[in-house]
């Protein structure tokens, strides 16, 4: 793997997203464990794009125009039910002293749907992981499966590291409320205006 595929993973991974955002209110809603789940819940959501990128469904994707817009549509929708969730404090920012089973699996559902509600991620791995095979490789496949392991395993420990440090910083605000008010709104902003930029998304 060279070198310029770890940079550009790296920059695409710790770039602020839907998954970043999310995992980070989830660290200050809900701790350090919830978070981890959420970073994962995040990643495992990357592993169907991953799959039609190699079996070339994201080509369907791309060209038809009613199927990118289903699935387009339904993602916008999810995001505004989650920022509506969290000006409620019932969504990503809901503090719960630990975390119940049903919480874990609130989390994990919300994570997973957020990524695999965005149409954009199965085209961008068409146009991404043929970049960095090797044409000449025994293997394309496996080859593409690798660089998708890596691709994944550094979404996890970015995410990890960006809610193990909000979950750091939660004693510091839970006992505020002002403050949990301000950042319920901010991130209920945050996934208004990740909605606002899905929607105006072309193929």
């Amino acid at each position: 793997m060279s070198p310029e595929f770890w940079i550009t993973t790296f920059i695409v991974v710790a770039s602020p997203g839907t998954g970043a955002v999310y995992t980070i209110a989830t660290g200050l809603g809900r701790g350090g464990k919830a978070s981890v789940v959420a970073a994962f819940a995040c990643t495992l959501g990357i592993i169907p794009h991953l799959i039609a990128a190699m079996m070339g469904l994201a080509a369907l994707l791309h060209t038809s125009a009613l199927l990118y817009d289903t699935v387009k549509y339904a993602g916008v929708a999810y995001l505004l039910w989650m920022a509506w969730q969290t000006l409620q404090e019932k969504g990503a920012m809901r503090i719960d002293g630990d975390a119940s089973p049903r919480t874990v699996a609130r989390v994990m559902v919300d994570g997973i749907a957020l990524n695999l509600l965005n149409p954009k991620l199965s085209i961008f791995f068409v146009a991404f992981l043929p970049q960095f095979t090797d044409k000449g490789a025994a293997s394309p496949l496996l080859e593409m499966l690798a660089l998708s392991g890596v691709f994944m395993a550094m979404t996890f420990v970015v995410f990890a590291i960006y809610g193990l440090f909000a979950a750091a910083m939660r004693d510091h605000v839970v006992g505020r409320p002002k403050v949990m008010l301000w950042l319920r709104r901010s991130f209920a902003a945050a996934f208004g205006a990740l909605a606002a930029r899905l929607a105006f998304t072309e193929r």
